[in-house]
């Protein structure tokens, strides 16, 4: 009897706990007697199980009251039953700081079956096996798919290359490459014309230069301009000195028409005139030689004289 009653006061039958309800659709692999675990550690125990009107079965469980703490009104209850091993009631309790579970409280049990996914996971298996076979058939759109990409390689690796690959055949290929080559050709050409074209421009740049030098001057030489412009200078002041000539004749012929008499002198003056005016004359001709010796356009270089 000491015995006896050691055992029960070891199995928890003296002491003090609150009844839980858990509901389930299915009590199989639960007997009287089994643990509630909570993180591990047991915290109840089964004390009955009965079938409800509505077909539920309705599991009794003791919970020592030093261990009800750890139940919470969101506390949730599951009943796992595993492939290795029996079948277990856990809860869990996320939000320690809810209302504690009322005594003789009402739970549904989430029911997890892992034997029971066997048979789904099983037929999925066998449906991922036929696939595979499948696709990996020779005529498959996978074996199609795996030979056009043995082909693909082996042109890629032939002489054409990649170049026969976007073009389609090797010769259409080729009449890219020839292609090829004379688009290069013709570069080398145009590159040769343009060089051509660069000296000849440089050339005429250089021409243009020596003759606006020759024409315009620099800084060491007048320049053909200058040199016309210097002349012109001089002759319009040759051709002054000859219209003051002139004023002078015209002066010496009214005084010879005004006096008759002094016929000598007047002829004597006439004879200094022409040569001062024969004189400026000479001089006149030798600028227009120097202007027609200067001047590059210049044809008739006879002077006629009155």
């Amino acid at each position: 009897m000491g015995s006896a009653l050691y055992l029960m006061y070891a199995r928890g039958v003296f002491e003090p706990t609150q009844r839980l309800i858990l509901v389930a659709d299915d009590s199989e692999g639960v007997a009287v007697g089994m643990d509630v675990t909570f993180s591990g550690f047991p915290i109840g125990r089964v004390r009955g199980l009965r079938l409800a009107e509505g077909g539920e079965v309705r599991i009794a469980v003791d919970v020592a009251r030093r261990d009800a703490h750890w139940l919470r009104e969101s506390s949730v209850f599951t009943l796992v039953r595993g492939l290795v091993g029996g079948t277990t009631i856990k809860a869990y309790s996320g939000v320690l700081s809810d209302p504690p579970l009322p005594d003789g409280a009402v739970r549904p049990v989430l029911r997890g079956d892992a034997t029971a996914e066997i048979p789904r996971l099983m037929a999925e298996a066998r449906e991922l096996l036929e696939n595979l076979t499948q696709l990996t058939a020779a005529d498959s759109a996978l074996g199609g798919a795996m030979g056009n990409v043995r082909t693909l390689t082996e042109r890629l690796n032939a002489p054409g290359g990649v170049l026969s690959v976007l073009t389609g055949s090797d010769a259409e290929s080729r009449q890219v490459l020839l292609a090829l080559q004379r688009s290069n050709q013709l570069l080398a050409r145009l590159d040769g014309m343009a060089a051509r074209i660069d000296g000849a421009v440089a050339r005429v740049d250089g021409m243009v230069a020596r003759a606006d030098r020759q024409v315009l001057g620099s800084e060491t030489d007048a320049g053909l301009v200058a040199e016309v412009r210097a002349t012109v200078l001089q002759l319009n002041a040759l051709l002054g000195d000859a219209r003051r000539s002139m004023a002078k004749v015209d002066a010496v012929l009214a005084e010879a028409q005004a006096v008759g008499a002094n016929t000598r002198e007047a002829t004597v003056g006439l004879g200094e005139l022409r040569a001062e005016i024969e004189a400026n004359l000479r001089k006149v001709e030798g600028l227009l030689a120097e202007i027609n010796r200067k001047w590059p356009f210049a044809r008739d270089a006879e002077l006629k004289l009155p």
